[in-house]
């Protein structure tokens, strides 16, 4: 293996041979030089890791010199050595893109370290994370075997989707399908304690997790008061993972008062958990409550065109019927550019709610856009997608705004959703309708080791067309085909998003409570 080259430019160079003799020890090969000109030429002729620089010079000053190697080689890492702790000194050394700095005088081992930092960081946080990872394999391993309540399974699912994000920074293959096959395996046990205990939230059996319906009344509530201004962000079928990589982005404006994971109805699609999130309600209760604004799974009409009044009806029901707000949906980038342009109009309000439906767009153009297909290949791209999205939309431009405004925000979604794999098969009529993970209609026939079935739906809130009416939702990463051009639809559809049915990625979702730094 080639020796890291280091330069060290110090005017006292010779004051430095004790230094450079336990640099060279350890193996690192170190050339050294008195002045700035002399470095910069000796930068374009030969190729080196890192630079030690010496802030005090005479002739071409160590900042100076800074500035010129960055130009040309803005990626060297460069280390500012200096005897001043004069503050103004760092700050323009900071900005001007160093590596690292070291007050004089410094020690030899402090030297090593910033090499190490600087230069082999990826080396041991990949040894480090790989060593965790492989003992918390074990533990939630365990763990899995324990589970048995929605509170353990909110706290095992967060662990997965942190150590995804954590190998992510890994360039290892093989940890990565360990891990898949983890999540794999807790998704399976997850459909089993779905299938065994959701109706039971329902009847008064067990004491459930706080859901869709119930998620305004506990979460967003308590927060509306005429004193402070509050928006709520519904971004439409954002999961866990995709938060968590967007988090840091708003945090730059925002702190986190409250983090927290809900429970999305079924089925964990749109017009279903997003007009319960609004009305305060489940299907059954909407339907029977607005019974002309309740649009059944074939009915061509939009299935959430009335979530404005769903929330002024929660609102009146909880106290608050004289609470002006305003509710805007989002649907396409010159939209949200006009919601950016006309915020100080909807501030004047103490509540404004904001759909943004890209992710759930992002989420569909996978399945209908070859490009969308190749840039979002996995989840990892899939997340780092959703990323550069978000920091570039006019979602974060409006975030800035908020910020600025002293605007309290709570953000949330839906529902997630899940890369589905494997297909199951189902036969219906011509009445059923057309979502890949849930299906609801009469005389359909399925394999049933493979789905949810709920044959009487109002034993768990749900509208039931007619006398015969059943809903199954898909388990894990599977989703539904019919035996007709069975291997077309197959391919079509195989690792695209879909959402509807149950797995941990679509039912376990996020809501933050962000108050605008100072």
């Amino acid at each position: 293996m080639d020796k890291i080259q280091i330069l060290w430019v110090d005017d006292e160079i010779d004051h430095l041979k004790p230094h450079i003799m336990f640099l060279e020890e350890k193996g690192y090969a170190v050339d050294t030089i008195n002045n700035g000109d002399e470095a910069l030429e000796m930068i374009e002729e030969k190729r080196y890791d890192l630079v030690f620089l010496d802030e005090n010079m005479p002739g071409l000053s160590g900042l100076e010199t800074l500035r010129r190697i960055k130009t040309h080689q803005n990626s060297l890492p460069v280390v500012m050595v200096t005897k001043s702790e004069e503050e103004s000194i760092m700050e323009d050394a900071i900005g001007s893109q160093i590596s690292d700095y070291l007050i004089k005088p410094v020690n030899p081992r402090q030297v090593l370290l910033t090499i190490k930092k600087n230069l082999d960081s990826k080396r041991l946080v990949s040894e480090k994370t790989t060593s965790n990872y492989q003992q918390e394999f074990r533990q939630i391993g365990m763990d899995l075997a324990m589970v048995n309540d929605h509170e353990g399974w909110v706290s095992l699912y967060k662990r997965l989707v942190y150590w995804e994000l954590e190998l992510d920074k890994l360039e290892d293959e093989g940890l990565n399908e360990i891990l898949q096959s983890q999540k794999k395996e807790a998704n399976s046990q997850f459909f089993k304690y779905i299938e065994k205990h959701y109706e039971s939230w329902f009847n008064g059996r067990e004491e459930g997790p706080v859901m869709s319906h119930t998620l305004f009344k506990e979460w967003v509530n308590p927060h509306l008061n005429e004193e402070e201004k509050v928006m709520l962000l519904v971004i439409d079928n954002l999961r866990q993972d995709q938060w968590k990589v967007i988090q840091p982005l708003i945090e730059e404006h925002y702190t986190t008062d409250r983090e927290d994971n809900f429970f999305s109805i079924l089925p964990t699609a749109t017009q279903y958990a997003r007009n319960a999130i609004f009305s305060g309600l489940m299907p059954s209760e909407i339907q029977k409550r607005f019974r002309d604004k309740w649009i059944g799974d074939n009915e061509d009409e939009g299935k959430n065109l009335y979530e404005k009044d769903f929330m002024a009806d929660q609102l009146k029901r909880l106290g608050r019927g004289d609470m002006k707000f305003t509710y805007t949906k989002i649907t396409n980038h010159q939209n949200g550019k006009k919601l950016v342009d006309n915020l100080s109009n909807i501030l004047g309000n103490p509540f404004n709610v904001v759909v943004y439906n890209f992710v759930d767009m992002l989420s569909h153009a996978k399945t209908d856009s070859e490009m969308i297909k190749e840039l979002a290949d996995n989840d990892k791209a899939y997340r780092s997608l959703t990323r550069s999205w978000f920091q570039n939309s006019p979602l974060m431009e409006m975030v800035r705004i908020l910020r600025q405004k002293g605007v309290k925000l709570i953000l949330t979604t839906d529902h997630g959703t899940i890369s589905v794999t494997d297909p199951t098969k189902l036969v219906g009529d011509r009445n059923v309708n057309t979502n890949l993970r849930y299906k609801v209609g009469r005389n359909m026939s399925y394999q049933h080791k493979d789905v949810y079935e709920v044959k009487d739906p109002e034993r768990i809130f749900l509208p039931k067309a007619n006398i015969n009416s059943a809903f199954v939702f898909a388990k894990e990463d599977l989703f539904f085909a019919y035996p007709n051009n069975f291997n077309h639809y197959v391919k079509y559809y195989r690792n695209t998003y879909q959402h509807g049915g149950v797995s941990l990625e679509e039912m376990i979702v996020p809501l933050a409570v962000l108050n605008p730094r100072a």
